[in-house]
């Protein structure tokens, strides 16, 4: 894969320390839902870092858009969130990746499980969701620290009939909320999930600990491995 040259469009805050960055880059050759990209910054002394981030959205013609959630001592989320203005320009190499994605073919329901901003990819399958013929059921199960830490808050409440979103608050919860605040338990797939005899297409992304004790819930629950599709960063 080529080195493409990308235009930054548009800045979006998410939250107080996350934004959606939405680039342009003329000769993207389109992408699946779930797939990412690296990044690539070079100073003026030839000096350079790339990293990896998951697109946010599905596939819209030449635009590209990334969810950046800034780490304080990191050498490029903290230029891309606090820098790097509209107009300007980075290097951007993608699509990646070929077995963390959603097909709209597949007639399967889809359970989401994320993990703070591991919901990145999953909601470019929730948004491709959204505009595919099929309208495959899915459900989103969204572990996060607080209310204030949640990622496309707005949209997440106004998802059309058939995608189903439900909340695991680690570690505080808002006014009104009755369940339980804490990790993300068998009990939760049970509730919010799909029923292992329903086989559906599971795919789990996050921090690595929080990807490793999902996907063994799933498995405990008599998810086939096969279907369990995991992503993890950090």
């Amino acid at each position: 894969m080529n080195w493409l040259v990308a235009t930054l469009v548009a800045k979006i805050r998410e939250t107080s320390t996350a934004e959606t960055l939405v680039f342009d880059i003329p000769d993207w050759p389109g992408h699946m839902p779930g797939q990412h990209v690296d990044v690539r910054l070079t100073a003026k002394d030839g000096y350079s870092a790339q990293r990896s981030y998951s697109i946010a959205t599905p596939t819209d013609g030449t635009t590209v858009a990334l969810t950046v959630q800034t780490v304080d001592d990191g050498e490029v989320s903290p230029y891309l969130t606090g820098v790097l203005e509209v107009g300007e320009q980075v290097e951007m190499r993608g699509p990646i990746g070929g077995w963390f994605v959603w097909n709209e073919s597949d007639p399967a329901p889809v359970l989401l499980l994320a993990g703070g901003s591991g919901v990145v990819p999953l909601m470019s399958m929730l948004r491709a969701r959204r505009t595919a013929e099929r309208k495959t059921p899915f459900r989103l199960i969204y572990s996060v620290r607080t209310p204030a830490e949640i990622l496309y808050a707005s949209e997440l409440r106004a998802m059309p009939g058939g995608i189903d979103v439900a909340y695991r608050f680690t570690r505080e919860a808002p006014e009104g909320y009755r369940g339980r605040v804490g990790r993300l338990t068998s009990d939760d797939l049970v509730v919010d999930g799909w029923p292992a005899e329903f086989a559906p297409s599971c795919f789990v992304c996050g921090p690595t600990g929080f990807v490793e004790a999902a996907a063994d819930l799933l498995v405990q629950d008599g998810h086939l491995p096969p279907r369990i599709r995991t992503e993890r960063f950090g």
